[in-house]
């Protein structure tokens, strides 16, 4: 926050310096269900529940999507400036949306043993990703490059292996190969939180009835998942693409 934007702000009193901290803490919890999720796909007590998996990852998700509001709201850059939030969000979203993820690709077996070299690939773009200091562009609402989404490309591996065998394991490589291209190229996606103008109620509702498909898939996950809930939750992901590619191109064209 610069100088300019704390005007207005008051000097920080001791409620509003604890209020900033127990943000960064909030934010730091992301690791229990990192840790969580880590162990279930070490599988001490044998081979990994990816239901679990994904529920520890999901509560990770949405302390990622609740503590960006919070930290803005309540002027912490301002108020607990000693600790960066950005570092770390970060370092729990690499491992929250990307190691882990790939992790339990590779753990499950779900790719061809050919393609597995890929995963390291997708982890190195991912940090690429991550390290790119304009990667988060706050101010016009969005993210460039692929916003290392693995935690849903690792959940919907899962269906495409268990429903289509050998060609859903080849597709999942091609699609691995083509998200980690993704990510280090100047395409932009929308940063769903930030998402610009009259899109952000549109964006952020279809993300929370997903997220509500993601679960009723999750009860039953990967072997007896409904195909009608299946293709319904694919809907929200290609409205987030293509209206992330037309918002995209309609940006650089008024410029």
């Amino acid at each position: 926050m610069n100088r300019q934007q704390l005007r207005g702000v008051p000097d920080a009193n001791w409620g509003q310096a604890i209020r900033g901290y127990s943000v960064h803490v909030y934010t730091a919890t992301g690791l229990v269900f990192a840790f969580l999720a880590m162990a279930e796909v070490c599988g001490r007590s044998g081979a990994p529940r990816p239901q679990l998996v994904f529920l520890w990852l999901l509560v990770s998700v949405l302390i990622d999507a609740t503590d960006g509001p919070l930290a803005r709201a309540w002027h912490v850059k301002a108020f607990a400036q000693r600790i960066d939030g950005r570092t770390i969000d970060d370092l729990v979203d690499y491992l929250t949306f990307t190691f882990i993820p790939l992790m339990l690709v590779w753990r499950m077996e779900w790719l061809p043993r050919e393609a597995e070299p890929l995963l390291p690939i997708a982890m190195v773009a991912s940090v690429f990703g991550f390290a790119n200091s304009a990667a988060k562009q706050e101010n016009a609402g969005f993210f460039l490059g692929f916003p290392s989404y693995w935690n849903i490309y690792a959940f919907y591996v899962g269906l495409w292996v268990t429903q289509y065998g050998w060609s859903g394991r080849l597709f999942s490589a091609g699609v691995l190969a083509l998200l980690s291209l993704l990510s280090v190229l100047p395409i932009r996606f929308l940063y769903p939180n930030l998402a610009p103008g009259v899109w952000r109620i549109p964006v952020l509702l279809g993300a929370a009835v997903w997220t509500v498909l993601l679960l009723l898939m999750l009860w039953s996950y990967p072997d007896d998942v409904s195909p009608a809930l299946y293709w319904l939750s694919l809907v929200y992901p290609a409205f987030y693409t293509l209206l992330s590619m037309y918002l995209d191109a309609a940006a650089r064209l008024a410029k």
